[in-house]
């Protein structure tokens, strides 16, 4: 038996989210030994998390064309789903079975095709023995109507709920026993200090980030761009503020960088507007943690900026945004902007005046709750240790 904790479903450091959630979990179970497998070695390698823990390459049934006609046949003859599932954590399962894998993907139930990857995933570790957690998940209630997410959930020795939306769901789903609720793991990511360019000016330069799931879950064509675009030149025309380009997913078919680059066009030589270029998430966290305020589409990001106590207004699509902004401020009303209810550029601009002419009461509120909000995440390892002694000892 393999006796490291399992971290799975991780997509790679290149969605510097995933990144800050791994990183911060390896930092509050520090004495457990851990494994990470990962759909990218090398992306993980690149940023920070080559010394947290030991990382391994999961299997890809696609890059190999025999396995993949193989375990087709079988799925096809046999009904049998896990069986791709069996290919590709092969390194951790049979012999080397691990005693407690951790599903570390926190939005894996919020999209389809990666809901129906957890829920074979979570079948196939319990069917060969193992037990499981979910790990800083949100999930969307109207989900909780199916059955077999239901059912799903049930399987895990422990579910922790980021929000009290994602845990209010479950309860009602009847899953109460397994499920805590507490702040995203990212909350306790520690930031890295760089150099910051001499163009950026402390706390007195608006963080932006925008990114391209934002715009597919936009219901009118461009009109995020659009938003985003009217809003960089009203900062520009109405403060002395200075706005800086954040990345937060570089990813090839989901990259933020493409998206800022678009904002960025006929700003080129305007020394107020900054792209960064791609960092590390301790890294983005330090140069967020420097802005005077934060608007941004991607939860990490966002996390980042509350965490550090900077007023922070989100342009969201789901239940991650709505409920995170609400379990810090009561309300998420003034606080998350659905992109899905944009429908005039001036939406946005609206709603950056409305954050900044309460910036200070904001401010304050975020310095009064950060503290134990932050420790709060990071009390989450307790939940891991307790299970592991249980499985260990």
């Amino acid at each position: 038996m393999d006796k490291r904790l399992v971290m799975y479903l991780h997509g790679g450091s290149g969605n510097h989210g995933c990144e800050a959630i791994v990183n911060s979990t390896c930092h509050m179970t520090e004495d457990i030994p851990k494994l990470l497998v990962t759909n990218s070695k090398t992306e993980d390698e690149t940023y920070s998390l080559r010394n947290l823990c030991d990382i391994l390459q999961e299997r890809k049934i696609d890059e190999h064309f025999f396995a993949h006609v193989l375990y087709y046949m079988i799925r096809a003859i046999f009904h049998d789903a896990e069986s791709f599932m069996r290919y590709r954590f092969k390194a951790v399962l049979g012999k080397k079975r691990a005693p407690l894998y951790m599903s570390i993907g926190g939005d894996m139930y919020c999209y389809d095709i990666s809901r129906k990857e957890a829920i074979l995933a979570n079948r196939a570790f319990n069917r060969a023995g193992g037990t499981t957690i979910l790990w800083g998940c949100s999930i969307e209630p109207e989900l909780l109507k199916d059955a077999e997410v239901v059912e799903d959930m049930k399987r895990y020795k422990l579910i922790t709920a980021r929000e009290s939306i994602t845990k209010k769901a479950l309860n009602d789903a009847g899953i109460v026993d397994n499920v805590k609720l507490f702040p995203d793991p990212a909350f306790s990511l520690e930031p890295k200090e760089i150099k910051l360019p001499a163009e950026f000016i402390l706390n007195k330069t608006i963080g932006i980030n925008l990114s391209p799931m934002i715009i597919d879950h936009e219901k009118e064509k461009g009109m995020a761009m659009a938003c985003y675009k009217k809003l960089i030149k009203h900062i520009l025309q109405t403060s002395d503020s200075s706005v800086a380009l954040i990345p937060h997913v570089v990813w090839k078919n989901n990259d933020d960088r493409l998206t800022l680059q678009e904002l960025y066009k006929g700003y080129e030589d305007d020394s107020r507007v900054i792209l960064f270029p791609d960092m590390s998430c301790q890294e983005i966290k330090y140069v967020i943690s420097k802005c005077r305020a934060f608007i941004g589409a991607r939860t990490h990001a966002t996390i980042a900026a509350y965490s550090s106590m900077v007023p922070t207004l989100v342009v969201g699509y789901s239940v991650k945004a709505l409920g995170i902004a609400r379990d810090i401020f009561g309300s998420e009303e003034g606080y998350v902007l659905p992109v899905q209810s944009l429908q005039s550029p001036e939406e946005l601009i609206r709603a950056y005046d409305r954050l900044m002419e309460n910036e200070d009461v904001i401010r304050d509120r975020l310095n009064k709750i950060m503290p134990s909000y932050c420790a709060k995440a990071a009390e989450a390892g307790e939940e891991v240790y307790k299970i592991w002694k249980q499985l260990t000892t």
